[in-house]
């Protein structure tokens, strides 16, 4: 899988019907940093700028990097979101130039040293990084039958072990007591952040009311999802079922998720 490419075909189902954050958790990020007028914030690995936008609502400059081509182009403009060409590893921003760095849905795709010191060079030395995800809450039975039906209906990769590894550890993860997912969650992966120090962990809950069409829309922002042929079909029928069996009254479904929110600040330079 290629970072620089892999949504590249589900751009505009992305923008439309991926999930915000929590303002808790967009209020914790920025908690003790300032009015937010005075805040300049790097979004790296924006994508088609979720995140961004939610920031700049609250009056911050916003740098918004995203080496996509794609994802740039369908973000929606804000006059506060200056889009940018960059990866995480080479942002093209100058030293020392923002306040916040954050990473809305995007570090597990980085070079985590490289990315990191990138971070830490482009940072205020009073700045902060913030590391945010929306995990699938495997805890909800709605949101767990759909977590599998996505992974049923993912397309192979060209490398098929690759494939078969993913389905064993979800197999692995869904015979995981529940209270050990939820206090573990997928934190372990980032417990060493070279170049920094962590200074918080939190977690909140995210809710996503979606109608079918965004039930069907949220699965084709995943870029392993079939979008055409009789794997799409599929997977459409399914997704009906599950619906047809679970919405309410007003026709809406709640997909659920655990916001996980990462706060560390850029170390002293080293001697």
């Amino acid at each position: 899988m290629n970072p620089l490419t892999y949504f590249s075909d589900a751009a505009a189902d992305y923008a439309k019907y991926r999930p915000t954050y929590p303002e808790v958790a967009i209020d914790k990020v920025l908690e003790g940093l300032g009015l937010p007028s005075q805040i300049v914030a790097a979004d790296i690995g924006a994508g088609t700028g979720i995140a961004s936008r939610q920031l700049a609502e609250k009056g911050i400059k916003v740098f918004a990097v995203e080496p996509n081509a794609e994802m740039r182009k369908a973000a929606i403009s804000h006059p506060l979101i200056e889009v940018c060409d960059g990866t995480a590893e080479a942002t093209n921003l100058p030293d020392a130039s923002v306040d916040l760095v954050v990473c809305f849905q995007a570090f597990h795709w980085f070079n985590r040293k490289q990315s990191l010191l990138e971070f830490r060079r482009i940072l205020q030395k009073s700045g902060r990084l913030a590391l945010v995800w929306n995990y699938w809450e495997l805890e909800d039975k709605f949101t767990k039958d759909y977590f599998r039906l996505l992974i049923k209906a993912s397309k192979p990769y060209r490398d098929r072990s690759l494939l078969t590894q993913l389905r064993r550890w979800v197999k692995k993860v869904q015979r995981l007591p529940l209270k050990l997912l939820r206090n573990w969650g997928f934190f372990l992966p980032y417990s060493c952040l070279p170049y920094f120090v962590e200074v918080g962990r939190h977690r909140f809950t995210n809710k996503q009311a979606v109608d079918l069409s965004g039930l069907i829309g949220r699965a084709q922002s995943r870029g392993l999802v079939p979008r055409s042929g009789e794997g799409f079909e599929q997977l459409v029928a399914d997704l009906t079922q599950l619906y047809s069996r679970s919405h309410s009254p007003d026709g809406l479904v709640d997909i659920v998720y655990r916001t996980r929110v990462i706060l560390a600040e850029p170390l002293p330079e080293l001697k």
